[in-house]
C-alpha cells in the first residue's frame, strides 16, 4: 500500500508541475487570437461577459491551480462507468419513403428527404454537444468532437465513456459546422481538420476562434455577437450571446469569444446554446428575438458542485429556465453523459431535467434527453 501512496503522490506532483508551467512561462502559453475595437464585451485585450464575470470560473473566484486542485479533490456523487454501450444510429426514417441504408448511403438519403420536404427536421445526438441536424436541405453539425479525450494532444483530459452515436465515416456530407468556443471539449481540432478535408463545410464561429482553426489549415467565418452569416438563400446563422469563457492554455483566457447560434430554417429556426452558465438570466431573453425556435439544443450537464460550476454551466433547472425564456417549441438536452467533467452521476442530469419539467407542467416530449445514437423528427412550427 505504501508504494501506491508514493506513486499517487508522484503523479499528483507531476500534474501540479504541469499546471504551473503556464504560470511560470506565460509568453509561450498566451496567444493573441483577435485584435479589434473595444466594445461592451471586449476591453481591447480580452473578452468578458457584460452581465458580470461570474461566468469565468464559478461563483467563487479561484486561480487556475486552485480550480485544478478542487477538481481533483471533488468527491464524486456517483462513480461513472468506464464505458457505456452505444447503439450506432442513423438519421430518423419514420414515415419517409426514401430508402434508408447504413453508412455510405446516408448522404443520398438526406438529399432525398430534403427534396421530398425541406421543412422536415431530423436531429441525431452524436454525443456531448455534437448534434447532427438535417433540415432545409442541409446537414448541420454542432461542436463536433470525435476525440477519445477532451484535452491537449489526445493524451490529457477526461476520457470518452460513450462512443460517438454516428461513426465519423458514416456522417453524411456536412454543409454547416457551428463552433461555439475554444474549450477542448467543443473545439476538437483533429475532428475539424477531418471534416474540412472531406467536405469543405462552412464553419461559423465567434471572434478569435477562426485564428485557432486557421493555424491547422481550417478556414472559418468568425463574427461578433449579433453578426450574421448567410449559408444559402433563406438560411442564415446569427451569432448569439451566451454566458461563458474561453481558453485552451490557461494564459490565453478569454482571448477568443464564446457564443451560441440561431439558424433560420424552413419550418422554424434552430438555436444552439453552445456552452453557458446562467449569468443574470438575460441572454436567453435577448436571444429569443431571433426565433421562433422549432428546436433548441441546450446543455444540462457538468453542473456539480454548484459553487464551482454555476458560472460556467447551467444545470437542468437553469436549462428549463432558458428553454422557457427562449420560447422554444422543443429542446434537446446536450453536454451530459459523454465526458466526466464534474461530480454528478452519469444519469443525474436527465433525472433532474425530467423532475423539473414535471414540476412545471411541461411535457417531457418537448424537452428530450435521448441516448447517444438516437434520433428524433421534430415537427415544424404551426
Amino acid at each position: 500500500m505504501r508504494i501506491w501512496s508514493w506513486i499517487w503522490r508522484g503523479l499528483l506532483a507531476t500534474l501540479i508541475l504541469l499546471l504551473l508551467v503556464p504560470v511560470v512561462i506565460p509568453p509561450f502559453f498566451d496567444r493573441i487570437y483577435y485584435r479589434g475595437p473595444v466594445s461592451g464585451h471586449f476591453d481591447g485585450q480580452r473578452f468578458f461577459n457584460p452581465d458580470g464575470e461570474q461566468g469565468t470560473g464559478g461563483a467563487r473566484k479561484r486561480t487556475p491551480l486552485g480550480m485544478a486542485w478542487r477538481m481533483m479533490t471533488i468527491k464524486d456523487q456517483e462513480p461513472w462507468p468506464a464505458h457505456v454501450a452505444t447503439q450506432p444510429g442513423y438519421p430518423a426514417s419514420a414515415g419517409v419513403t426514401c430508402p434508408l441504408k447504413p453508412a455510405r448511403a446516408l448522404e443520398n438519403w438526406a438529399r432525398c428527404v430534403a427534396k421530398a420536404d425541406p421543412k422536415r427536421m431530423f436531429v441525431t445526438w452524436i454525443g456531448h454537444s455534437t448534434v447532427l441536424v438535417q433540415a432545409g436541405g442541409i446537414n448541420i453539425l454542432t461542436d463536433p468532437i470525435y476525440a477519445e479525450r477532451a484535452g491537449p494532444w489526445g493524451l490529457l483530459g477526461p476520457k470518452r465513456v460513450r462512443d460517438p452515436g454516428i461513426a465519423f465515416d458514416d456522417l453524411p456530407k456536412i454543409d454547416l459546422v457551428l463552433v461555439s468556443h475554444n474549450h477542448w471539449d467543443h473545439m476538437d481540432l483533429p475532428t475539424l481538420k477531418r471534416l474540412w478535408a472531406r467536405d469543405r463545410p462552412l464553419i461559423v464561429t465567434s471572434l478569435g476562434n477562426d485564428t485557432i482553426l486557421k493555424s491547422v489549415g481550417v478556414q472559418a467565418v468568425a463574427r461578433d455577437w449579433g453578426g450574421r452569416v448567410q449559408v444559402r438563400p433563406g438560411i442564415t446563422v446569427t451569432i448569439e450571446r451566451v454566458h461563458h469563457w474561453g481558453s485552451r492554455w490557461i494564459r490565453d483566457r478569454n482571448r477568443a469569444l464564446w457564443s451560441g447560434f440561431a439558424v433560420t430554417l424552413p419550418g422554424g429556426n434552430l438555436f444552439f446554446a453552445g456552452d453557458t452558465g446562467p449569468g443574470d438570466g438575460s441572454w436567453p431573453v435577448e436571444d429569443a428575438k431571433d426565433g421562433p425556435y422549432r428546436l433548441a439544443l441546450i446543455p444540462i450537464g457538468a453542473f456539480q458542485p454548484r459553487e464551482m460550476m454555476s458560472g460556467n454551466h447551467i444545470g437542468p433547472v437553469e436549462a428549463v429556465d432558458a428553454f422557457q425564456k427562449l420560447g422554444a417549441a422543443n429542446a434537446l438536452a446536450v453536454h451530459w453523459g459523454t465526458f466526466k467533467l464534474s461530480s454528478e452521476g452519469l444519469y443525474d442530469p436527465p433525472k433532474l431535467l425530467h423532475a423539473t419539467l414535471a414540476a412545471r407542467g411541461i411535457a417531457r416530449g418537448r424537452f428530450r434527453a435521448i441516448e447517444v445514437g438516437q434520433n428524433w423528427e421534430v415537427a415544424p412550427l404551426r
